[in-house]
């Protein structure tokens, strides 16, 4: 087995569960995600299946969530499964008003993670640390949001916003609600998420982990997942001296430094790395 698949996580299960399902359904150990998503959040979560688990640092990392804010309320996790920190009435916010902060967030920004995440501070995650009482906050890290849109805007004693964001890796869209909260003065919580395009799969391609069993197996060839990249396809002779770990000589290669995917008779054999007149192996595969 060799590929990627379009899981679309449910609700209520950690993508390492959606991992321990798919190597039992599969009868294979060599699985992974590209992205995590947080337990109460659905949608795509590609999966790398056999030696395709190399290729995931090289997945696109732009990533389109569907989002929707709870105003007037903060919560331990950022999100509605936490427990309540504040409450209050916020039935004085319009969207005109929410809309004035947006701008703030769109771009380069700084974003302080939170405190229930998997991110390592002195070795040990932060969740971890929250549970056992512990404070301890990661540094703030900058992220970079490209597009907020509003889809839907509901009015209320605690009104909600529902958001359609592209962004890059890293961002986490439970600290978009809590930061975008404390802008307009009344706190605010994630209430739901979707993710609907990560890795350069999409929501409307993607399978639930019901459908997916060793006689259907929906794959998606590396070509086609890293489509952001340039390909480049090697002969016999090429292949030889890939596959020996040695430099192929090639024609036509993009600008020196470029990360390039590699293909033999239409079959990803692996990453490379251009260099003038030179395809330098980087990531070797043999499927």
């Amino acid at each position: 087995m060799f590929g990627f698949l379009n899981l679309n996580k449910p609700a209520g299960c950690t993508s390492h569960d959606c991992i321990n399902a798919l190597r039992k359904r599969l009868r294979l150990k060599r699985i992974g995600h590209g992205g995590t998503l947080d337990p109460m959040a659905t949608g795509v979560l590609p999966i790398a299946l056999g030696s395709a688990t190399r290729l995931l640092p090289y997945l696109c990392n732009r990533k389109v969530y569907i989002g929707t804010v709870r105003f007037g309320i903060t919560t331990t996790t950022d999100d509605i499964t936490g427990n309540i920190c504040q409450e209050r009435a916020a039935d004085h916010l319009t969207l005109a008003a929410i809309q004035e902060h947006l701008p703030r967030f769109i771009g380069q920004i700084e974003q302080l993670p939170p405190a229930y995440s998997a991110i390592q501070v002195g070795g040990q995650r932060l969740y971890a640390c929250a549970r056992a009482g512990e404070v301890v906050s990661a540094p703030p890290r900058t992220v970079e949001i490209y597009a907020i849109e509003v889809l839907d805007w509901q009015a209320g004693s605690h009104p909600e916003l529902t958001l359609r964001i592209s962004c890059g890796s890293g961002t986490y869209i439970r600290a978009l609600a809590r930061d975008l909260g404390a802008a307009l003065g009344v706190g605010g919580t994630l209430a739901t998420l979707q993710r609907i395009e990560s890795g350069g799969l999409r929501i409307e391609q993607s399978h639930s982990l019901e459908m997916i069993s060793p006689e259907h197996l929906p794959l998606h060839p590396p070509q086609e997942v890293l489509a952001h990249l340039p390909w480049q396809e090697l002969d016999e002779a090429q292949l030889r001296d890939w596959y020996q770990g040695r430099a192929v000589v090639c024609t036509g290669l993009p600008p020196a430094q470029k990360v390039i995917g590699v293909t033999f008779a239409g079959t990803a054999v692996g990453i490379g790395v251009s260099g003038g007149d030179r395809l330098y192996p980087k990531v070797v595969l043999k499927n």
